[in-house]
Formats: C-alpha cells, sequence, structure tokens
C-alpha cells in the first residue's frame, strides 16, 4: 500500500464491530441456552477464527455479513473436533476458548499460524492445570493439547501480568466449575468486557475491590452457571477508532465524527491522553448498547501540531501503559511530533504481542528520520522529527500497518507500507476508510 502525505481529514466514519466484544459475544452466546443474534459482528480475521473453531467444536452457527445467529446448547454443549483448531492469528480465540475447553470431557489441540504459535501462554496454562485440566505445550508455546476435566475445582487465582486475556479464560473456566472462582488485578486493571457480557447473559458475577488498594480488583464467578441467551449489538471498535482520531489531531484543519463508537472506559484512556496534548475531541449521543456504552466522537484538528512549539512531552508508564497498549505504537508516532518527545516503559508485553511492537516501531520511525532509543520495556522518541517518506514494514502486525500509516499521512514524500494486507486481522476495509477521510 502507497500511501502519499494529507492535507486534512474530513468527514464521517463507521466502525467496524469491535473485536475484542465480538469474540466474547460469540463464545458466551455458545455457552447459553437459547438462541442469540449478534449484530454488527466484527468482520476481522480473528473473530472469523473463533467461530470457524465453535462451528467444529459442534455450535450451529449462521452468518450474514455482520449478523450471526448462534444456538447455545448450555455450558458442555461441544463435540470433540475432528482436527486441531485452528486460531490463526488470534491469541484472543486461543485463551479464552482454552478455559471453556478446560471443562469438557475430550482432548482438543488448538494450533495458530507461526505468529501466534510463538506467543507465550504459560500464563493460562498453570491456572487452568490449578483447576483440573491438563495442558501439553511446545514449553509453554502452542500448539496446546487441552485434555478436560467435568469437575474443575474452582480456585482464587492473582493475575501475574495485567491481561484481560488470561482474567478472561479464568472467568470463563471459572463459570464451569463447583464454586467460586476468583480472578484479582492488581497490577493495573484490565478491560472489562467479559465482566460485562457475562452480566448480559445473565452469569452470576460479582466484583470486588482492595481498600489498601484501590487500584486493584477483583471478579468471581459462581459455578456451574446457566446462562440465558441475549441478543448483542456489538459497539464500534475504538481501537479502530484511535487511528482516525490521531491522524484528525496530527493534521491541522481536520474535522471528523465516528459513529456508534464504543466508549469502554477501560478503553478510551487514549482520548484522556490526547486531550491533554491540546486536541479538542467531543462526545455526544451516549447511551448504552448490550450493556456497553458507546456514542459519537468528534474530532476537530488540531491544537496538537500548535501545541509542539510549547515543550510538551508524553511520558508513558505503569497503570497507564496498561491501559494503553493496543495504541502504544500509535502514540509513539504522535510522540514524533512533540518537541521533548515520548517515553513510554513498563510496557514489555509489547514484545509479546504479534509481532515485538517495541521492535517494530524503533525500526520504522528511525526509517522515517526520527530519533528514537529502545528498551527493553519501552522506547523514546527523541524530540519532535520531520518526518520522511520511507519504505515501512508491519511485521504482519495490523496494528503497526494501520499506526505507520498514520505516519505516513504526516511525511514528506510518498511511503510504502510492506505486507499491509495483515490490516484484515482487526479492520480490513481499513484503508478504504482512511483514504475516504482525506484530503490532499
Amino acid at each position: 500500500m502507497r500511501i502519499k502525505p494529507a492535507r486534512r481529514l474530513r468527514g464521517r466514519c463507521h466502525l467496524p464491530g469491535d473485536k475484542s466484544i465480538s469474540h466474547r459475544a460469540a463464545l458466551i452466546a455458545a455457552l447459553a441456552n437459547g438462541t442469540s443474534h449478534i449484530s454488527n459482528f466484527s468482520t476481522s480475521q480473528d473473530c472469523a477464527a473463533t467461530l470457524s473453531c465453535l462451528t467444529a467444536l459442534g455450535v450451529s452457527i449462521e452468518r450474514q455479513g455482520n449478523r450471526i445467529r448462534v444456538e447455545g446448547k448450555g455450558m458442555r454443549p461441544f463435540r470433540a473436533p475432528a482436527s486441531p483448531l485452528n486460531c490463526g492469528n488470534s491469541g484472543t480465540t486461543m485463551r479464552l476458548l482454552a478455559g471453556i475447553l478446560a471443562a469438557q470431557d475430550f482432548a482438543t489441540i488448538l494450533t495458530g499460524d507461526d505468529s501466534l504459535n510463538r506467543r507465550p501462554m504459560k500464563r493460562i496454562i498453570e491456572p487452568l492445570e490449578r483447576m483440573g485440566a491438563r495442558i501439553l505445550s511446545l514449553d509453554g508455546h502452542p500448539p496446546l493439547q487441552i485434555t478436560g476435566s467435568k469437575t474443575l475445582k474452582p480456585i482464587r487465582y492473582e493475575l501475574p501480568v495485567s491481561s484481560a486475556q488470561v482474567k478472561s479464560c479464568m472467568l470463563l473456566a471459572g463459570l464451569q466449575a463447583k464454586g467460586r472462582t476468583e480472578i484479582i488485578e492488581r497490577n493495573g486493571v484490565t478491560r472489562d468486557h467479559t465482566e460485562r457480557m457475562l452480566q448480559w447473559f445473565n452469569a452470576p458475577i460479582e466484583f470486588g475491590s482492595d481498600s489498601n488498594k484501590p487500584e486493584a480488583r477483583s471478579s468471581a464467578v459462581i459455578g456451574p452457571a446457566s446462562l440465558t441467551a441475549r441478543d448483542v449489538r456489538v459497539p464500534g471498535d475504538f481501537s479502530a477508532a484511535a487511528f482516525f482520531i490521531a491522524a484528525a489531531a496530527l493534521l491541522e484543519n481536520s474535522e471528523i465524527e465516528i459513529e456508534g463508537a464504543g466508549l469502554n472506559p477501560t478503553r478510551t484512556q487514549f482520548l484522556d491522553t490526547l486531550r491533554a496534548l491540546g486536541t479538542e475531541i467531543d462526545i455526544s449521543s451516549e447511551r448504552e448498547e448490550s450493556n456497553e456504552p458507546v456514542g459519537v466522537i468528534r474530532v476537530n484538528g488540531s491544537n496538537l501540531r500548535e501545541n509542539a512549539e510549547k515543550d510538551l512531552s508524553l511520558t508513558i508508564s505503569g497503570q497507564l501503559s496498561t491501559a494503553l497498549i493496543d495504541e502504544l505504537p500509535l502514540l509513539a508516532v504522535v510522540g514524533s511530533q512533540l518537541p521533548s518527545g515520548l517515553m513510554i516503559r513498563d510496557a514489555r508485553e509489547l514484545r509479546f504481542k504479534e509481532t515485538d511492537r517495541i521492535a517494530a516501531t524503533a525500526k520504522n520511525l528511525k526509517a522515517m528520520g526520527a530519533a528514537v532509543e529502545e528498551f527493553d520495556d519501552g522506547l523514546r522518541v527523541v524530540g519532535a522529527a520531520h518526518l520522511k517518506g520511507a519504505t515501512l514494514e508491519t511485521f504482519g502486525d495490523h496494528r503497526i500497518a494501520m499506526a505507520f500509516s498514520v505516519a505516513a499521512l504526516l511525511a514528506e514524500g510518498e511511503s510504502e507500507i510492506t505486507g499491509s494486507e495483515c490490516v484484515s486481522v482487526s479492520f480490513p476495509n481499513f484503508f478504504e476508510a482512511l483514504e475516504s477521510l482525506v484530503e490532499r
């Protein structure tokens, strides 16, 4: 994909269904009793992998565009698949499905593409084995052979790393155990889409906090549970919206409107971060759909580049890194336009995504002329850069592809995004949507 510089962004944007919520809606609907209809389901390859795995397990699913129907048959509706389940590039599919399969009375193999099979799975293997499942792996990496147990034991488990996927895996396993399974987060509160979706399907779920450490939270489910089928409307994907928001913030006189965007507070720290840098962002038409907040996001650009004349810098660390984990490569691009640059720390988790996002971000920014210092747990962009068009590598990672598409709009000269087809993992028509807003 070749991208030329842009003068500004103007217009309205409709987002694909939220990828994280779509995964959870389909998986939880499969565990419910009755028929669930899910609208605005994500068109991503990742969510298609979840549907494919559920179908191979015997779940009846009918799909028409972004609408699906799931015939749920309760907590143990599955049959042993005829072959290994291919999760593609989707870590969410593998980790959440592992929690469900931990309680089935057959063995299943979960595998994926080369990228997914390099990602760490010990973080789910250890707690699921404590509950009674047996899991074989290649030194903690996929493929995973999961032999479930009908008599899973409930546990109280403190997350060693901040991970919504691990938390969700354990909650889904806990639904099928006899008793109370509690997950404690002390290193930063992660996305709560699973908890919200479980509430929507009438699951027995409880929440708690620690008076000595207000940022700590716990979620608990009581099993064995019985869920009720519900219709679900999936909000627009905020992680997809972030790329348009950043581009509008960085290009003067931009005006864009994003309709039906998910506004879950565990996802929208990105808005607060850009506002702190002077970007004008308004939210309107706020409402709830299927237990998730949604609304219209308007961005008027931009004070951000105007503020580049001030001594603005951006430091992201600690719990803030957890809250912004998906947007950190994009924020590194934003940081390249700030006079004092950007510092990202406490984000080692980025090295274990679809690619090593710290290394990929640093390499591409350097290719465009930015000065970047790389750390084990983050990076530093050293001051404002006049970006130059360049050949940019995606490393097969959709978020790297989209982040550097934004950088290419700011650059002098044309840029080429190699391997750009990887955006289909989360946002198949990303480039068309971006081009529809660009004015040159």
